[in-house]
């Protein structure tokens, strides 16, 4: 069922999660940037990054996706609301289940700190205690180590190894294979 009302930001210890806004956009642009070496070994949206404008266009386009219910995407600010630390939010949404999945990305200056644990942390207390979610998934590629260390502290249980469903970032022939992780209530 779809909620009425979804808060756009979610407060952790260090972060403030807030719904996109056109204005992101030069700051996007700014994170996406400097972290291009690390984003672009496991997400698809990296190997051809956008400029300025179309971050900008990219956010505008969010804020609706946000405002239909269609995507939750949160932006991960310092706690300040200053500084741009990386981006987050549910994909995948079902609100008849009602289910969504966690992506997540920490620009590459702030890796290392727990943000990205945090980040997705606030967000699977949100979905249950909030959203009302029975499902909440993290799906990662099997190499992508950092993000299935996030499930795996966060309680998720691994669900799945989905076997040659998904084509290696910036590859042609290879397959990659897809780790499925969850919390249910």
């Amino acid at each position: 069922m779809l909620p009425d009302h979804i808060p756009e930001t979610i407060q952790t210890p260090r972060l403030l999660l807030r719904a996109p806004r056109e204005q992101d956009g030069p700051a996007m642009y700014r994170a996406v940037a400097a972290s291009l070496p690390e984003l672009r070994r496991w997400m698809v949206w990296a190997q051809q990054p956008l400029d300025e404008a179309g971050y900008t266009s990219n956010m505008a386009a969010a804020a609706d996706a946000f405002a239909a219910r269609t995507e939750l995407r949160y932006l991960i600010w310092d706690v300040s609301g200053e500084t741009l630390m990386g981006s987050t939010g549910f994909h995948a949404l079902n609100w008849q289940v009602p289910r969504g999945e966690i992506g997540y990305w920490i620009h590459s200056a702030h890796t290392g700190q727990g943000y990205a644990s945090e980040a997705a942390q606030g967000l699977t207390a949100f979905g249950f205690d909030v959203l009302g979610f029975r499902r909440i998934e993290i799906r990662c590629d099997v190499l992508n180590e950092a993000s299935a260390a996030v499930a795996k502290k966060l309680g998720y249980t691994l669900d799945a190894r989905l076997v040659n469903n998904a084509i290696a970032v910036g590859q042609v022939h290879e397959l990659r294979d897809t780790l499925v992780y969850s919390q249910v209530r």
